[in-house]
């Protein structure tokens, strides 16, 4: 079996183990994913219909995404349905649409989001001071005011039950660091204003809001997805091909989100509330393999020529303690890898 494929089999093998482990808690619930037509909110809507649940996939356009409203529709408890976060009236007729269906909302996972390789396409960065008011206006709109306009709707039942369950999707980028002075950005040399901007904001929100509700039996918490091949990832990953550049390192595959998201979705006020987890650290602290483990190997031939190249020129590093090469170790590592390329493209001219 090819290496690709081995990779492949542990993941879904992983992937099952965290579905059979919270069949009996999800089995039934309803789950509202917003931005569930494809990318990480599509994989999140299939795990959780493999989980048992009833699982209403929203998005602004299915466009492309037949497989799975045919998936959830002939799954018997499943629902497509088009919606975006920033249309009031398309909001309401969502909401009315699932209690309609389903009765009720147990979890609402916000996952939508305009990021900067989106609103940017394709290649995604532009400086802060070479952006404008209506970048801010639109990320904003989306990412902030849009997740507070789903969770005013569809915590509704949740707090007539006194239970239920809302996770919301962030960013590593907001986090700060420190040594034992002051703090530090992360990784803000990653150039994603005003994305990490409302990525921040929805992490204060889990925490303000994770307190003001738990109380009435709603566990509010967030989660940073790693570097994830998302909807967007391959045509921003060809634009920088195009420049003779390579967009990072390997991403892993949206599935990487599902054993946390499971067991988020089976907490209430009373348990696991008002938490920032960072989704590959709680992948290894809790059984589901290191980040490489994760990894997407199954890139077109010319993407994934490309991140082989990178990978074999990439210098050894290891340490114990972590699960993944620290970020900042990693882009040197990366600009190392690169430069070796270059030097040896210069050398077979």
């Amino acid at each position: 079996m090819a290496e690709a494929d081995v990779a492949r089999a542990k993941q879904l093998e992983m992937v099952q183990q965290a579905i059979e482990q919270r069949r009996r808690d999800v089995e039934g619930r309803v789950v509202v994913v917003t931005g569930g037509a494809r990318g990480l909110g599509g994989a999140m809507a299939e795990g959780f219909l493999q989980a048992g649940a009833k699982v209403v996939a929203a998005d602004k356009t299915w466009a492309g995404a037949d497989q799975l409203r045919d998936q959830l529709k002939s799954s018997g408890r499943g629902m497509a349905v088009e919606m975006d976060v920033t249309n009031d009236a398309q909001l309401d007729s969502a909401y009315d649409s699932v209690i309609e269906q389903f009765g009720t909302a147990d979890v609402l996972v916000n996952n939508a989001a305009l990021v900067s390789e989106t609103l940017f396409a394709p290649l995604g960065h532009v400086k802060t001071l070479d952006t404008k008011d209506s970048d801010w206006e639109a990320m904003f709109g989306v990412n902030v005011f849009g997740t507070v306009k789903v969770i005013r709707r569809f915590i509704r039942p949740m707090l007539e039950k006194k239970r239920g369950s809302i996770i919301n999707v962030v960013s590593s980028g907001v986090l700060p660091v420190s040594i034992g002075g002051g703090w530090y950005g992360l990784r803000p040399g990653t150039v994603e204003m005003p994305y990490q901007a409302t990525k921040a904001a929805v992490m204060a929100l889990t925490f303000y809001l994770g307190e003001e509700v738990f109380r009435e039996g709603v566990a509010v918490n967030a989660i940073m997805p790693g570097h994830t091949r998302a909807s967007w990832f391959d045509a921003t990953a060809r634009a920088y091909q195009e420049k003779g550049q390579v967009y990072f390192m390997r991403p892993v595959v949206p599935e990487h989100m599902l054993p946390i998201v499971l067991f988020l979705a089976t907490q209430d006020g009373q348990g696991v509330n008002g938490r920032l987890y960072n989704v590959p650290e709680w992948n290894f602290d809790h059984g589901y393999g290191k980040y490489a483990a994760w990894h997407d190997h199954s890139f077109p031939p010319d993407i994934e020529e490309r991140y082989r190249k990178v990978e074999a020129a990439m210098p050894e590093y290891g340490r114990s303690g972590v699960q993944q090469i620290p970020f900042d170790a990693g882009r040197v590592l990366f600009g190392a890898a690169m430069a070796k390329l270059a030097a040896e493209k210069d050398s077979a001219r």
